[in-house]
């Protein structure tokens, strides 16, 4: 195991996460862990110490990041895929690595677009993509997962294995119940897509939400499309798993403006067309799933609010195979939503807190584990819904000491 202290070579390329919003967090010590004794040991040396845990530094609340002592996974990134298709992936690994080796083995999973997201935080939290609609949330596809409890003892769980801790592991949130250092996934053919992309600058922003709200999700599985808004533009985006003629026939279900599409395209090339979910420089986000479709009157307060050049709205399709699974199936919640609005904008601009207090107005309550928000009153409510009691009791089984523990952890 290798470890950086403040003032070693090498500390400040390795405390920083992809997050911008946090870069500045420094801890008291960096272990990068290569294999599961050194997490053991690494957990050894951060009794009495804050602890974070980083597969890929993604986190919109900063939980990847502390001045205790943090756990830099990346170097648990093997992959492995057996003939029945079923992969071993360490939780080090990056949505890059793997889709790119599920490639070679004619598979794949349903999960996100930013290639350097980690697939541990991505699955322990959900997992929502272009493929969700028809294959479900990433942690749908999870089967098994190996982790280190705060003790040190190393546990393997699936539905008959510590199945409490299995069923909590999807959906909940990562870094809960100790160091997932790998999770075996029950993988999909990977399937030949069109990519979908549109981008508008003279369409009634009003017309167009309405008009996707009352379509994409309950388009037939096979097609995604989601929907960002900015200052003077519109930008429509998404992929489905149809030949470029049936997919062009569907969009004009929904309007007769142009898309340009690409057919033809094996799923892990589609991906590598999207840009990097990164984000450019510091940003905060707010966000919430939707049961039902904004009202006209909260549909026209939301957008009389919006304006200006880094600000933007993001509309993410839900339905489908999200939603054929029960919510006590499953940690993650949240199985009856239609679609999620982001509010996107600078981290002191006061716009995001209105427009999320406007659109609250219509919303479930619910929010998406994997976009953690500090600003939350019944977080607990919000991220778990009725699943919250049975949560609580597994992380007092696995974690009665709170080793794992953070602003908004379950209690």
């Amino acid at each position: 195991m290798q470890t950086f202290t403040p003032g070693s070579p090498g500390y400040d390329a390795a405390r920083r996460p992809v997050n911008p919003t946090y870069r500045d967090i420094r801890p008291r010590l960096v272990a990068m862990c290569r294999s599961v004794p050194d997490v053991v040991e690494a957990l050894v040396r951060a009794t009495g110490d804050r602890l974070a845990i980083r597969g890929g530094g993604h986190c919109f609340a900063g939980r990847s990041s502390t001045d205790g002592v943090l756990l830099d996974l990346s170097g648990l990134d093997t992959i492995a895929v057996a003939a029945d298709g079923t992969a071993t992936i360490g939780a080090g690994a990056r949505l890059g690595q793997v889709y790119a080796v599920l490639h070679t083995h004619g598979r794949t999973l349903p999960a996100g677009c930013g290639p350097t997201v980690g697939i541990a935080g991505l699955t322990l939290g959900g997992g929502i993509g272009l493929l969700g609609r028809r294959y479900g949330l990433t942690c749908d596809r999870l089967a098994g997962a190996q982790v280190v409890l705060a003790g040190g003892a190393v546990v393997d769980c699936d539905q008959d294995r510590h199945p409490d801790l299995f069923w909590a592991l999807r959906g909940a949130g990562g870094g809960q119940f100790g160091v997932v250092t790998a999770l075996r996934f029950a993988t999909v053919p990977e399937p030949l897509t069109t990519r979908i992309e549109a981008r508008w600058t003279d369409v009634p922003f009003g017309e167009l939400v309405d008009a996707w709200q009352a379509w994409a999700p309950d388009a037939p599985d096979e097609i995604t499309v989601n929907l960002t808004l900015e200052s003077r533009h519109a930008t429509l985006f998404g992929a489905a798993t149809l030949g470029e003629g049936h997919t062009r026939e569907l969009l004009r279900e929904f309007t007769d403006r142009p898309f340009a599409l690409r057919a033809g395209l094996p799923y892990h090339r589609l991906k590598q067309t999207f840009a990097d979910e990164e984000l450019p420089h510091a940003q905060r986000t707010r966000s919430e799933f939707f049961a039902h479709g904004l009202s006209a009157p909260t549909r026209a307060a939301l957008l009389s609010e919006f304006g200006g050049t880094s600000r933007r709205l993001a509309f993410t399709a839900m339905g489908g195979a999200y939603n054929r699974i029960p919510g006590d199936a499953t940690a993650f919640a949240h199985r009856g939503e239609r679609f999620l609005l982001d509010h996107i904008g600078d981290p002191d601009d006061p716009w995001i807190d209105r427009s999320w207090a406007v659109a609250h107005a219509d919303g479930s309550g619910r929010v998406y584990p994997n976009f953690p928000d500090p600003a939350l009153d019944d977080w607990a409510t919000a991220y778990h819904g009725g699943n919250h009691r049975r949560l609580a009791a597994v992380k007092q089984a696995y974690d009665p000491d709170r080793r794992f523990d953070f602003p908004q952890a379950i209690r």
